[in-house]
């Protein structure tokens, strides 16, 4: 079979151009099919949408040779705190601290704005030789053969490749045309996203607090500014979204607290339902998912973009290792590699945020001492945390080499 491209992805959010880029550095040509306009490159207006990026995922964005232009947009994030709370009340005494300097590398992370981060990556793939953009396009069907896959796109053309992987989120069509199924549960929660404006200078800390509705995370951006992630049931969050600005700040005022003085909007409202959806496999001949396609996680730690570029370096490094080798890129024992290295990983992270979402996410008088007294014991024990460090920024566990900055 004459194909296109060596590799067809669907989806041209975050994830399906992280992965175009280190294919296409690799040698291996590209084609990125992506239902959304072609990104603009212009300087377009702050949204309010903001990423916390793992130690790992700034080292894949250097290897990729986009964080030289992208650290003067980055805000480290020095220290985390995290802490039970109720609105009005403070935080409890008992709290986990994570201090960067308690690791072998500084800071813990970074917060970087989507339209730095998205542009960067738009500029990227429109500059390099192998990467190939089809925008305002969708996949519609496709059909994995012995010798390659083809796609049909929603302007009636077909594209044939070795391999096609799923970028295309939590309702993955290239997963259901693959006969993957999916299970999960919703939270019964909504996340309400915003930019906040602050008196006073965060110093680069990320504040988690866990209120009986929900987690609120305040992570630090550039300047006097942090970003909002505030989980609440789905009827409150209804409500709270419908308040005009004046009257949303007045409602966050008491659960943000007044540690960084007076707070204002810095941007537009978003809101959005969080549920939990895990496919049931992530490979199925001449297909892979990797992102939001493979897991759609709770954001309370903030790891979704994380655990979709850990897939990003895992299915890059099998693909490129497997060229070099001569074997078959689409051919199923490749792709299980893939499988192998990451399913129990982000299963596993998944379904740690859904604990901890379920224990903290209620006023119980009985489990809220007992987490409490929780939190203070991980503190109180050093190798513990640091462990518990090492694993949100990324560094635990067998690397693929774009997550250390080398490249493929």
């Amino acid at each position: 079979m004459k194909h296109d491209s060596d590799v067809l992805i669907a989806g041209g959010g975050l994830n399906g151009p992280a992965l175009a880029l280190a294919l296409a550095d690799a040698g291996l040509t590209v084609t990125v099919i992506d239902a959304q306009p072609a990104r603009a490159r212009g300087a377009e207006g702050f949204d309010g949408r903001a990423y916390a990026l793992a130690i790992a995922s700034q080292k894949l964005l250097a290897a990729l040779g986009l964080w030289r232009d992208l650290a003067a947009e980055a805000q480290p994030m020095m220290e985390v705190k995290a802490s039970d709370g109720r609105p009005g009340e403070g935080a409890s005494p008992l709290f986990l601290h994570f201090d960067s300097r308690e690791l072998d590398q500084s800071p813990v992370g970074y917060m970087l704005e989507d339209r730095f981060l998205s542009r960067a990556l738009a500029e990227a793939m429109a500059a390099h030789p192998r990467v190939s953009l089809i925008a305002e396009t969708s996949v519609t069907a496709q059909q994995a053969g012995a010798g390659g896959v083809t796609v049909t796109l929603s302007d009636g053309r077909s594209l044939t490749g070795r391999v096609l992987v799923g970028a295309d989120g939590r309702r993955s069509g290239t997963a259901e045309r693959a006969g993957i199924g999916r299970e999960g549960w919703g939270y019964g929660q909504t996340a309400l996203v915003a930019a906040i404006a602050h008196e006073l200078p965060h110093n680069g800390i990320a504040q988690q607090f866990f209120m009986p509705g929900g987690p609120l995370a305040i992570l630090p951006l550039t300047g006097n500014r942090s970003s909002i992630v505030w989980s609440e049931p789905d009827a409150s969050a209804r409500t709270i979204a419908a308040l005009s600005d004046e009257d949303f700040l007045a409602v966050l005022r008491p659960r943000f607290g007044d540690f960084l003085g007076r707070i204002e909007l810095a941007g537009p409202r978003f809101s959005y339902p969080l549920n939990l959806t895990l496919a049931k496999a992530y490979v199925a001949p001449r297909i892979a998912l990797i992102g939001d396609a493979a897991h759609g996680v709770h954001p309370i730690a903030g790891q979704g973009l994380n655990l979709g570029l850990r897939d990003v370096a895992a299915l890059a490094e099998i693909l490129v290792d497997a060229t070099r080798r001569g074997e078959d890129i689409g051919a199923i024992d490749v792709l299980e590699r893939y499988q192998g290295w990451r399913r129990f990983d982000s299963t596993s992270l998944a379904l740690g945020m859904d604990t901890v979402n379920k224990l903290f996410s209620n006023d119980n008088p009985v489990l809220r001492p007992l987490r409490d007294l929780g939190m203070g014991v991980v503190q109180a024990l050093g190798p513990l945390r640091r462990g518990f460090m090492r694993q949100a920024a990324g560094l635990a566990g067998a690397q693929p080499r774009l997550l250390t900055g080398r490249a493929l």
